[in-house]
């Protein structure tokens, strides 16, 4: 699909999910690259995990505003708000939208299926009914980029997972929530011509990163002494993405909305696109393992005797896991001129140096 370019300096832009992971590093972004311009932060701060790493995030994302031209403004608040969603509508007249903002993991939604509904689907709802109602009195979002996830494939068998499989079979209601958002955003963007873009992200990984994530979770453990459950009995591969792969990625994606169409019975073709944001390149998992415990010698985390070995533990599938993840991004390459390069040993480094200092 063509593309309207779209110059971020000087624009007002909405980031739900910030200081989240990926939300924190792309407002970083933002703030080093444009010259003029507002940058709005939406967060809850909920305590899926620990909040004082949000904290943590949010320090860096206001000490880049300090050297920064733009204007950051945070916002303590959850999108399923939909006064608060509203009221910040109408007071930005954003021009861009990244929505972030989602409950997120698989296994967690198998215990806590109320907040993903409240997150996911209803906090989503608002924020697509706010990007209708920009419209009423003036130009409106110029673009509403939504975080999607490689989940919607489930137990697809078909690799590399293409945007153009189908993907009507979630495995997890988390899988199914993402899928759902695409299904809004597409239904939005065809009634109200809202240019829209899903991006499915591949395993994000990298310096203060969500710590449920395994490559965290495993360093943990291992630092307490305490045995890292490999499931399937290793015997699984993932499309890691590295942080700074995953920022390339959207910052590129904002840059470049779905341009508006009408069709020849005079109604707006959608101007949505879905696009995949991965490596191409799935690592085994235990490949994976080994080359996190190497960076975690080399970086000082771990003593260079540590006894791997006997704090491996290889247990069956968990319930909503797929054996293999490994994302088709040529599409992304035709259309932003990217695909994600960062190999695992650069991540895990990065990474372990980090959670040294971290932990300091």
């Amino acid at each position: 699909m063509s593309k309207e370019s779209i110059d971020l300096n000087g624009k007002t832009i909405l980031v739900t999910g910030s200081p989240g992971f990926i939300g924190a590093n792309l407002v970083i972004r933002l703030l080093a690259e444009m010259k003029e311009g507002t940058v709005v932060s939406l967060d809850n701060m909920n305590d899926y995990y620990d909040p004082s790493l949000k904290e943590y995030r949010l320090g860096l994302i206001e000490k880049a505003a300090e050297n920064s031209p733009v204007s950051h403004v945070f916002v303590r608040g959850s999108i399923a708000d939909k006064q608060l969603v509203d009221d910040l509508f109408n007071r930005y007249k954003f021009d861009v939208v990244v929505n972030l903002a989602a409950q997120a993991g698989v296994r967690y939604s198998i215990e806590h299926p109320d907040v993903y509904i409240e997150s996911n689907i209803i906090g989503f709802y608002n924020i697509l009914e706010a990007c209708r109602h920009s419209y009423d009195n003036g130009p409106g979002v110029r673009h509403l980029v939504y975080a999607s996830s490689s989940s919607v494939y489930g137990g697809n068998k078909k690799v590399p997972f293409s945007t153009d499989d189908k993907v009507d079979n979630p495995v997890s209601l988390y899988a199914a929530t993402k899928k759902s958002n695409e299904l809004l955003a597409h239904s939005y963007s065809k009634l109200y011509n809202i240019p829209s873009t899903g991006l499915r992200f591949f395993t994000v990984y990298g310096p203060a990163g969500r710590p449920d994530m395994f490559y965290y979770s495993a360093t943990e453990k291992l630092v307490a002494g305490e045995k890292i459950k490999i499931f399937n009995h290793g015997d699984m591969k993932r499309d890691f993405t590295y942080i700074d792969d995953i920022v390339e990625g959207v910052y590129r994606v904002m840059q470049g909305a779905p341009e508006k169409a009408t069709g020849s019975d005079g109604l707006p073709i959608p101007p949505y696109s879905v696009y995949n944001i991965g490596g191409g390149t799935p690592e085994n998992l235990l490949t994976f393992v080994s080359t996190l415990q190497e960076e975690l010698v080399r970086a000082g985390v771990l003593e260079a005797d540590y006894d791997f070995e006997v704090h491996r533990e290889l247990v069956g599938m968990q319930p909503g896991d797929v054996p293999v993840t490994f994302a088709d991004a040529s599409a992304l390459e035709a259309d932003y001129g990217f695909t994600p390069k960062i190999d695992i040993r650069t991540g895990l480094r990065e990474f372990c140096e980090w959670y040294r200092a971290y932990k300091a």
